[in-house]
């Protein structure tokens, strides 16, 4: 059981750099993420490993 399990944290940038670690950790922690970034082609990246981390993931243009 994460600290976190049961919370939802909404990261912005999440494709690159500290959005991304933010993003990472959070999710290592047990939290349900919901993230956005403007570039998509990173973003995308991004969700491949995340969708690896927490065994889901749902994107929204």
């Amino acid at each position: 059981m994460g600290k976190l399990d049961g919370k939802v944290a909404i990261v912005t940038g999440a494709a690159r750099g500290l959005g991304r670690a933010y993003a990472r950790r959070l999710a290592g922690l047990g939290a349900r993420i919901a993230v956005a970034d403007v570039n998509l082609h990173s973003y995308e990246e991004f969700e491949a490993e995340a969708r690896d981390m927490t065994g889901e993931t749902t994107v929204a243009e």
